[in-house]
């Protein structure tokens, strides 16, 4: 968002404020967007076709579709809420651009389609794909309907796999937030399994790199594309790296693994590299202390503003 703004794009979000975590924080994200005269804000829902067309009256160049109910633990508790709003509300979003007529749409799916594959790094190519959360699954959905609406309608679809997303803004369930948090309050941080499985950590500013150079590919009609950062990092390590830049010790409290994760993730990033010029340049260390750097400036924001109220 901030990089589209800044290159003095016109931006049309549309966000029905999911009641996941607070609306607040959403709100606070969002705030110095509000005063831009390229930012247009819409509080609707993609599985409200009605609200859709109605609304969204302008001509738009690209669809990038971020929207879905996240996590892949939640979907096991909510599978058929998960089904409507990823499944569904993805169709809505492809049906509008074969009506309108817009020729690039750009879908975020997830590492998490690779599901249990012992073959690392993971390969776009690789043959099988056996997700084992409904999350999952309905990212492996919306990745077959883009290959439909793309063979059908001539919509250019590209579906990019994100891998264990962090930095400024980050969502507070996710585990480097969350472990943050709950380490600066001096509160039991849930430790899941023994620390060995690992994942593919790749910095909100790389994924930002890949999202706009996907905006802007056209050199073929369908591509499922990896992003991530093609280096993994264990549970153990991620939270001894946050302890040592919040100078901070956590205090454990050891929990057996959950069902619905996998044990590693890992990005082969050859194709990223070919079609998108993808190259990831943050490493763990300092994308956690620049995550830690916001999160502390939030915090006193908040503090803030509660002085002021």
């Amino acid at each position: 968002m901030d990089k589209l703004l800044n290159e003095h794009c016109q931006v049309t979000v549309v966000d029905n404020f999911d009641p996941y975590y607070e609306q607040t924080i959403k709100e606070r994200n969002i705030r110095k967007h509000l005063n831009n005269s390229g930012y247009k804000l819409l509080r609707l829902d993609i599985c409200n076709c009605k609200a859709l067309y109605e609304n969204l009256n302008e001509s738009y160049d690209v669809i990038v579709h971020l929207a879905a109910k996240a996590g892949v633990r939640p979907s096991i508790l909510d599978p058929v809420g998960y089904q409507k709003v990823n499944v569904q509300g993805t169709q809505n979003l492809l049906e509008f651009a074969k009506d309108k007529k817009i020729p690039q749409f750009v879908f975020a799916s997830s590492s998490s389609v690779y599901g249990v594959n012992p073959n690392v790094p993971w390969r776009e190519r690789d043959p099988v794909l056996l997700p084992i959360s409904p999350y999952a699954a309905t990212k492996v959905s919306g990745e077959l309907l883009g290959h439909v609406y793309s063979q059908l309608h001539g919509i250019r679809f590209l579906s990019l796999r994100f891998f264990t997303v962090y930095g400024p803004r980050q969502r507070p369930d996710l585990a480097i937030h969350k472990f943050t948090r709950l380490i600066s309050q001096g509160k039991e941080v849930p430790f899941y399994g023994d620390g060995s499985s690992s994942r593919d950590y790749t910095y909100i500013d790389d994924i930002i790199k890949g999202i706009s150079a996907a905006i802007t590919y056209d050199q073929s009609q369908y591509e499922i594309v990896n992003l991530g950062n093609s280096r993994t990092i264990t549970l153990r390590e991620l939270m001894t790296i946050i302890e040592e830049e919040l100078n901070l010790k956590a205090n454990l409290k050891l929990m057996p693994p959950q069902t619905g994760d996998v044990f590693q993730t890992f990005a082969d990033l050859e194709k990223a590299g070919k079609l998108l010029n993808y190259q990831p340049t943050i490493n763990i260390r300092d994308g956690v202390k620049s995550f830690i750097q916001w999160f502390h400036a939030d915090q006193f924001s908040i503090a803030k503003a509660g002085d002021n109220t």
